[in-house]
């Protein structure tokens, strides 16, 4: 069930977990495909483990730089990452990983906010970028991963 303060996407994969699970936790894939459609990013610190930080620049497709900074708080290899985030806007992230079979997997992300009303602010367009980040996965996976 999700809470009125929370706003969940999944995905389906045609890609065993272990592979979904090194395109984010390794830098050189994740830059590729973390964020909306025409972003790019910068990875300034990525270190993954509990108490570890997450900085980058994301980079607008027209313009303006987005400062990024998270801080891991549970790392699960191919189960679950989450982290909380330092810069604005502020909520915790989960991404949850789950095998399906050899060849398929799945993913979620979870972001959870302190009220409905923060919330509200970002649920309007976070569904669709969310599936955008999806997308870019996709395409990851099969350009290196697979």
């Amino acid at each position: 069930m999700i809470a009125e303060n929370e706003i969940y996407s999944s995905r389906i994969l045609e890609t065993p977990v272990e592979k979904v699970y090194q395109a984010f936790a390794q830098p050189q894939h994740l830059k590729n495909w973390w964020g909306p459609e025409g972003f790019t990013n910068t990875i300034h610190e990525f270190n993954l483990q509990p108490d570890g930080k997450w900085v980058l620049t994301m980079h607008g497709p027209e313009k303006g730089n987005y400062e990024n900074e998270s801080v891991f708080t549970v790392v699960q290899p191919e189960k679950l990452v989450a982290w909380k985030r330092i810069s604005q806007p502020l909520f915790n992230m989960e991404i949850h990983f789950k095998k399906i079979d050899e060849k398929s997997s799945e993913i979620a992300f979870r972001m959870i906010f302190k009220s409905v009303t923060e919330c509200e602010k970002i649920k309007s367009f976070a569904g669709s970028k969310n599936e955008e980040n999806f997308d870019r996965l996709e395409r990851e996976l099969l350009r290196v991963i697979t």
